[in-house]
């Protein structure tokens, strides 16, 4: 017999559920008592475990150690043999280590056996990876524990188990002062980090969502728009001229905000964003919205021809109906610093920019590996809609509710917001 403890909150693991999920801060002893829990109860019936994450470039990114570790304390080591990429128990119990990116439905039909897969560190795992693993975990009684710290609450993880979690699910939220062996050192930790980093604690050692993702380029200014109820209903006024700023890509996202100005108060009603699009889909998009329109600000190259078509994507958009201007191209520092002077003057529809704030929530700097300094802003799925939005600061001044450039003609007159533009 085996005798192990585990913090009171954590012993529905020895329960049965489809889904077990326990989320929390640091110290709450969730990894420690899911490796223990699953050896114990693979010492008492075969099982075929499958320890996986969403990135693991080699198996010292896994669980390996820490199953390895507690074999030992639970005194273990005669039952299990510890090999080099797996597991094995004396009984057929067999645990097994993957990274979820790597893997396409095909490439995981070879864990369709599995009885428990234990995912750690699901903060990170996303859509796409839940929709292949969750149907491959078909077997009769098969269950999917899944251990957290939470960062945003729009991570697909968070969402998916704890905000709306599927029938069968026992969902945990477990912290420090829930495990009842939480050691005098991690609690110094603890109460240095409450005194140098208030901001963070919450997350750290309470388990609560961050409002940004940690480094986030905008934090501040992002976390003010929330708490001053900046993120609402925000409607369209059809008094004001729409403009449409946007940031180009064919492979890559194209992104265009959608916004009014009223005095110095920017509005931003709407967000489009998608991939593998051609001008006429986009301006198509546009145009049924049927709005009071103003300028279509692209960026500095959107005035250069391409060499297949010998068009730039301002002839482009003009021959279709729209008004096209040049956003001045004044580096990107320098427009993460307008960016950060206009976010205090910015109002977000929640419904209808909810992909742009998640863009402003998630776009950081890279760190340098050696050095731990960060340098310029990283460039993935949320720099799009990021650089749109530094866009959108630099022209601000120029949104006018006045008089537009007509599209038929290169002189400024003004527009008749009767002709449903």
């Amino acid at each position: 017999m085996i005798n192990a403890q585990f913090p009171e909150k954590l012993q529905f693991l020895f329960r049965k559920y489809r889904y077990k999920v326990a989320y929390g801060g640091r110290g709450s002893a969730k990894s420690w008592s899911f490796a223990r829990a699953l050896l114990i109860t693979g010492a008492a019936k075969q099982l075929r475990i499958l320890c996986a994450r969403e990135v693991q470039k080699s198996i010292k990114n896994s669980v390996h150690t820490l199953l390895a570790d507690q074999i030992q304390a639970l005194g273990l080591g005669g039952f299990y043999e510890v090999l080099e990429t797996e597991i094995r128990g004396r009984n057929g119990t067999t645990f097994a280590f993957a990274g979820l990116a790597t893997h396409t439905a095909d490439s995981l039909k070879s864990f369709e056996g599995v009885d428990v897969c234990w995912i750690e560190e699901a903060q990170t795992v996303s859509k796409k990876s839940w929709e292949i693993l969750i149907p491959t975990i078909r077997k009769d009684g098969s269950e999917i524990w899944i251990s957290f710290n939470p960062n945003l609450d729009s991570d697909e993880t968070y969402k998916r188990f704890v905000v709306s979690p599927p029938q069968d699910s026992f969902v945990a939220q477990v912290n420090y002062y829930d495990n009842p062996w939480f050691p005098a050192v991690l609690d110094q930790e603890r109460e240095h980090c409450k005194l140098t980093n208030p901001a963070d604690y919450p997350t750290i050692w309470e388990g609560r969502c961050r409002t940004t993702v940690e480094g986030a380029i905008y934090a501040h200014e992002y976390d003010a728009a929330i708490r001053e109820g900046r993120i609402c209903n925000v409607p369209y006024d059809p008094k004001l001229r729409v403009h449409t700023i946007w940031d180009l890509g064919w492979n890559d996202s194209m992104s265009i905000i959608l916004a009014q100005r009223l005095r110095s108060e920017i509005r931003v009603i709407d967000y489009i964003e998608n991939s593998h699009k051609t001008l006429d889909w986009y301006a198509a998009e546009l145009n049924q919205r049927r709005m009071n329109w103003g300028s279509d600000w692209i960026p500095h190259d959107g005035d250069t021809r391409d060499f297949k078509t010998g068009k730039s994507t301002k002839e482009i958009l003009l021959s279709f109906g729209r008004r096209p201007r040049i956003t001045p191209n004044i580096g990107v520092e320098a427009g993460i610093k307008a960016a950060r002077m206009l976010l205090p003057q910015c109002y977000f529809d929640k419904a209808k920019t909810s992909r742009l704030q998640e863009c402003l929530k998630r776009y950081r700097r890279g760190v340098n590996s050696n050095t731990n300094e960060p340098g310029s802003p990283v460039h993935d799925e949320f720099s799009h809609g990021a650089d749109s939005f530094r866009y959108l600061a630099v022209i601000a001044e120029k949104m006018t509710n006045e008089e537009q450039m007509s599209p038929t003609v290169s002189r400024w007159e003004p527009l008749d917001a009767s002709m449903g533009y």
